[in-house]
Order: C-alpha cells, then sequence, then structure tokens
C-alpha cells in the first residue's frame, strides 16, 4: 500500500498587485518522494489537478499507484477529490483490459505530519481555522465519564483485546512515541450504557483528533475531530473536577501530547465498546461557547 499525503492551495506570500499562485505538494509518508507545481489562479482547476497527479506517477516511477490520498485542508478537499476521481478514470480507460478497477481512497485527516512538516519548511501555515465547539447530541451523551490513566506498556495488550471499534494506528504507539513502559498515558472514559455502541459509531465516523481542557466559566472539555469540528463532550464547575483537569493537560504533556478516548458500556472493566489514541498537535486558546 502506498500512501499520499496532498495539499493544494494559494501561495501565501502574493502581493495584492500581484498574480496569485497556488501550490501544490505531494509526499509519501516518509517523505522519500516529493513532487511539487504552481500554476496561476486560473489555472487552479480540477483539470491541472489531474494533469500534475499523473506527472506525479510518472516521476515517481515504481511501478505503483497511491491507494489512498490524504488531504488535511478543508480548503483543498473538494478540488483533489474531483482530481482523484478524473486520474481513476483516466487510468481505467487507459488500460484496455476489462478487468481494470483501479481504486484509490481520499482520506480527510489531520494525520498528515510529513506534509506539515514540508509546508513548514516553505512557509504555509499549517494552523486550520475551526468553529466554536457545539454541544453533542442528547442521544450520544454517556451516563458517565471520568478521566483516568493507563501505562504506556500495557496499550499494546489492552487494544488486542476484543473491541469492536478501534483507532490505534502503530504511530501513535507508545513505543514509537519513544515513551517509558511505566509513563502514565491519560484520557477520558465515557459509560455510554445502552447507548456504548451507537456513540461509538458515531465517534468512529466524525474521526477524533485530540480532546483538549478548556478552562472557562464553566470549564469543559472539547473534541475536535474530523479536519475541522469541534464538539463539546462536557462541560463542569467543580474544583475537584478542574483539578483533575489539569492534571490531565499535565500529563499529556509528559506523554508527548499521546492521550487516550475509551468507550465502555458500564464501569465492570471487563468490556469496552471503543477505544482511540489521539495525540494533540498544537496549543488552542479557543474558548467554549459563551466565553
Amino acid at each position: 500500500m502506498l500512501t499520499w499525503q496532498v495539499d493544494f492551495y494559494r501561495r501565501p506570500d502574493h502581493k495584492s498587485d500581484s498574480l496569485i499562485f497556488w501550490d501544490l505538494f505531494i509526499c509519501d509518508v516518509t517523505g522519500s518522494f516529493r513532487y511539487e507545481a504552481s500554476c496561476p489562479q486560473s489555472q487552479a482547476n480540477s483539470n491541472w489537478l489531474t494533469s500534475e497527479l499523473e506527472k506525479a506517477i510518472q516521476k515517481a516511477n515504481i511501478g505503483q499507484l497511491p491507494t489512498t490520498i490524504q488531504v488535511f485542508r478543508p480548503q483543498s478537499l473538494s478540488l483533489i477529490q474531483t482530481a482523484t476521481k478524473n486520474l481513476i478514470s483516466n487510468l481505467n480507460n487507459a488500460n484496455n483490459s476489462n478487468n481494470s478497477n483501479i481504486k484509490i481512497e481520499l482520506e480527510a485527516t489531520r494525520r498528515t505530519p510529513e506534509l506539515k512538516k514540508w509546508l513548514q519548511e516553505k512557509g504555509y501555515s499549517i494552523v486550520i481555522d475551526s468553529p466554536p465547539p457545539i454541544p453533542l447530541p442528547e442521544n450520544l451523551w454517556g451516563e458517565q465519564w471520568r478521566f483516568g490513566t493507563i501505562p504506556a506498556g500495557d496499550i499494546r495488550e489492552f487494544i488486542s483485546r476484543p473491541i469492536p471499534i478501534r483507532d490505534a494506528p502503530d504511530f501513535l504507539l507508545p513505543m514509537s512515541l519513544g515513551l517509558s513502559s511505566a509513563q502514565a498515558i491519560p484520557g477520558i472514559v465515557i459509560y455510554g450504557g445502552r447507548r456504548s455502541m451507537q456513540i461509538s459509531r458515531w465517534l468512529q465516523e466524525v474521526k477524533p483528533v485530540t480532546l483538549n481542557y478548556i478552562a472557562g466559566a464553566p470549564d469543559g472539555v472539547v473534541l475536535e475531530a474530523g479536519l475541522a469540528e469541534r464538539w463539546v463532550v462536557a462541560t463542569f464547575e467543580d474544583e475537584e473536577v478542574t483539578k483533575a483537569a489539569k492534571n490531565y493537560e499535565q500529563r499529556k504533556q509528559e506523554a508527548r501530547g499521546l492521550h487516550f478516548l475509551l468507550v465502555q458500556p458500564d464501569d465492570s472493566e471487563m468490556t469496552y465498546t471503543g477505544f482511540w489514541l489521539l495525540q494533540k498537535e498544537r496549543e488552542s486558546d479557543r474558548s467554549l461557547p459563551g466565553n
């Protein structure tokens, strides 16, 4: 499997009296392959982008097509999606076999570290503006929730359990981040009761990225998901809960931003419905609605 990370966006250093250019950046997950091109805004369309994707495939010259194209910028998603569909159509038409059925998955994800590193080197901003967080729908409220921890050394064994829904990519495993087995990995546990599977399926759909404590009146926990979505998971004014929330954020820093979200039907610690390993990419100074 070959994954490409792609961005297509306006050049950041243009002046008001100059021609506006758009820049295309393509890389694989290791950064061993890079391709870039640019065009004036008048040519910034799916046809140009499709042509450049085809050129990138030729330049890679490895006899392998990307199976997944990852996009982190919401403003680029639709155009790259159309170009990817065009690319697939062109490749299938070029193949004389009647059994030709080339597929390339487009994945909207914030987890494009190699691409973001390259863009920052080029002077691009990778910060995505997000709307204020909105409350979770009532049908997704759990019965209870709490802060918790799992020793880093137990994570691999934990995710080997029969958990129906989970997302724990290798690059987020504590060992991959260089964390000691004794490091406490903080997280949030939601007891969903009969709604446990419903909550987990919704979380799977929105793709959790990070869970952040936000100080305010009231304090709260905000889930960042998808490319730019934000959801209020819980609010509180209790001093003990606030203290636990601050400890949670401190432990996240000590664990290189790594944390987890766990959904259980009850507090028996016998069954689990959903599990996600998360990592905070950057600090956020945004508040809860009404602050």
